[in-house]
């Protein structure tokens, strides 16, 4: 995996976090979207940790001409600002394998990890204080939902795979199944790869979604 922060701080507490695991490997490890170009392309990881701010360029725009190089590079942004708006940006065929973790969240190892395990993999993981945070705007998609059936769709945009889900929610797989496939029917975003339908709804809950105390 890579890191790419222009805090060599911050980094080094990234570095250290990640290196405590014995899954994930740092190969590259820089600050500047030159160095980054230049050692993601050299050294192929399978996901990166990307600052948004960077002294020399956008990690966001960085991150997305990376991808047209190296397809199956997992990307988990990381900012001290809610930029979950930017991957509402991204064209539907570019949407699987990226994240977004708040700064504030990412210290926690368990969830740092968790998300680019997640992310690796090709799936997709929100930041899960700011999920949930929201509740359905009105007048959206979201209001046809169930309380269940949004308590699901917070939880698969969090990252949760169906039977992390079942867990927490104290129901069987099947039942998982069943509400997810609704949820996808009822926002119309039902695809052919499992994937693009949990990204899909994933967004929609960003889209759609509002903080709680202002649902208007």
């Amino acid at each position: 995996m890579a890191i790419v922060e222009d805090q060599p701080l911050f980094r080094s507490l990234v570095e250290s976090l990640v290196r405590g695991s014995e899954d994930c490997t740092v190969v590259v490890s820089c600050g500047s979207v030159q160095e980054a170009r230049q050692q993601l392309l050299a050294e192929s990881p399978d996901v990166v940790i990307m600052d948004i701010g960077l002294p020399d360029g956008n990690g966001f725009g960085l991150a997305r001409s990376m991808r047209a190089r190296l397809p199956n590079l997992g990307v988990l942004l990381l900012s001290a600002h809610d930029v979950m708006d930017l991957l509402l940006e991204l064209p539907a065929k570019e949407r699987t394998g990226w994240s977004y973790l708040s700064k504030n969240s990412a210290a926690s190892a368990e969830l740092l990890l968790d998300a680019l395990r997640v992310t690796a993999a090709g799936g997709s993981m929100l930041d899960p204080e700011l999920l949930q945070k929201l509740e359905p705007r009105k007048s959206s998609p979201l209001t046809q939902l169930t309380r269940r059936q949004f308590d699901a769709l917070q939880l698969l945009a969090a990252g949760r795979s169906n039977a992390a889900i079942a867990r927490e929610m104290s129901i069987t797989p099947h039942s998982v199944d069943n509400l997810l496939n609704t949820v996808y029917a009822t926002l119309g975003v039902r695809d052919d790869s499992e994937a693009n339908s949990r990204v899909a709804a994933a967004l929609m809950l960003l889209r759609h979604g509002a903080p709680a105390e202002d649902t208007a």
